[in-house]
């Protein structure tokens, strides 16, 4: 991903800055600009590419609260480095970060998250705030949103004389055989299966809508549920559902074969509602619906979140002004503008209600009911040991598919690891 630096320079015409935490409104009673903690300040902000706002946005931010904002846009894959070398140093790599969902464990354990207040209300709206918060503190308030919902080719459904979406794991699982069977496509389900981040989350998701938990309450594995996800997962491959590319293949290649019309059913990534209705990333347009994640006996209660967050770092020197951007940049309006900027799934839910009933995002299906149940599967927050964690487990859920050991060898070496680990945390 291309470096870039931009810097947005504060207007000529400051009266002061409004406090952290006083009301918003514009006009001569509430003015934004009547903070000398922040009139004038500059801050640093590292994201991704696709986090960055517009020119416009920023502009319109920094004549709003008197703050310079330089924004360093960083491949997501250095941020981590870069915040830990210079945390090292005790700097800040900049005052606000991207804050992943996998590494808000790991950056609590090493002190490098300042709390961040947030109510009540905003609480209530934004469920995935229950990702970033630890020991009930929030490190880091999502921008974009991610939670894992299912689709369904409805046309592929109907060939094989399935006139219903499927709300339970036995119905997803009866309807692929009569697809594959009927010769509709070969492989009718797609999932990621390689040796990387997305065949964890992949197997999380899968425990967690078919039994409700993942792990215990002491971190480690819980049995029966993991189990079952792996017998399941491997049933699936061993009976042909799957097309074996996949095997080696990304998890975004896995997904895009529901797009191409080769899968007809999957649970993926909340974007796939956009690409789906998209006639260049799509060959079965209007084929394809997003539908409740499947359950045991009903459609499953809850979903997993995999969000994106900004957080504030412990050694920022611009707290004040850090805190005033975390506010702006996650607040609804900015929200809004984010989704029509990069689309960005906003991860308040009113938000998300307001752009699928202007029609801003059509063709929806559940998922704005979805986002209602995102829930964390970790019931202590992301342990400082995720890596590590999902290390052990894509690799060994990659072996498994493969034919190189057997679902409870899959296990057994997934648990051995991960009860080491939460061992090691106590």
């Amino acid at each position: 991903m291309k470096k870039k630096l931009l810097s947005v320079l504060l207007c000529t015409a400051l009266i002061g800055t409004l406090a952290g935490g006083c009301s918003s409104k514009k006009g001569a009673e509430a003015s934004p600009k009547e903070d000398s903690k922040t009139e004038g300040k500059e801050i640093t902000v590292m994201v991704p590419e696709w986090a960055v706002p517009s020119d416009d946005m920023l502009d319109a931010f920094t004549e709003d609260s008197g703050i310079n904002v330089v924004m360093n846009v960083v491949s997501w894959d250095d941020i981590r480095d870069k915040v830990a070398i210079a945390a090292s140093g005790g700097t800040a790599a900049a005052d606000v970060i991207e804050v992943d969902w996998s590494w808000v464990g790991e950056m609590n354990s090493a002190g490098w998250l300042e709390e961040i207040e947030m109510t009540d209300e905003d609480k209530a709206d934004m469920p995935t705030l229950e990702t970033f918060s630890i020991d009930g503190k929030v490190l880091a308030v999502p921008y974009a949103n991610d939670y894992r919902i299912a689709y369904y080719n409805k046309e592929h459904f109907k060939a094989a004389g399935i006139e219903k979406a499927p709300q339970t794991w036995d119905e997803v699982y009866d309807a692929l055989k009569k697809i594959k069977d009927a010769g509709i496509v070969e492989y009718p389900y797609t999932m990621p299966m390689n040796a990387d981040e997305s065949a964890t989350t992949s197997m999380m998701w899968m425990a967690f809508s078919r039994s409700g938990q993942v792990f215990n309450d002491d971190g480690t594995l819980n049995k029966d549920a993991v189990s079952d996800a792996l017998e399941f997962e491997k049933k699936l491959v061993d009976e042909g559902f799957t097309d074996p590319a996949s095997k080696t293949a990304s998890g975004m290649d896995a997904y895009r074969k529901l797009t191409a019309g080769e899968a007809s059913f999957m649970v993926g990534p909340t974007k796939f509602v956009g690409i789906s209705n998209n006639e260049e990333e799509c060959s079965v347009v209007g084929q394809i619906e997003a539908i409740l994640l499947p359950g045991k006996d009903e459609t499953s209660p809850q979903t997993m979140p995999l969000p994106e967050a900004v957080g504030i770092t412990k050694f920022s020197e611009n707290k004040d002004a850090a805190k005033e951007f975390v506010k702006w940049y996650t607040s609804a309006e900015t929200q809004k503008e984010l989704y029509q900027a990069n689309s960005s799934i906003p991860t308040r839910n009113a938000v998300l209600s307001d752009l699928i009933d202007d029609g801003t995002i059509q063709n929806a299906g559940a998922m704005l009911e979805e986002a209602k149940l995102i829930k964390s599967p970790f019931p202590n927050g992301i342990p400082s040991y995720y890596s590590e964690m999902s290390n052990a487990i894509y690799n060994n859920v990659n072996k498994m598919v493969l034919g190189e050991i057997s679902a409870q060898e899959a296990f057994d070496a997934m648990d051995k690891k991960v009860t080491e680990l939460a061992g090691n945390e106590e």
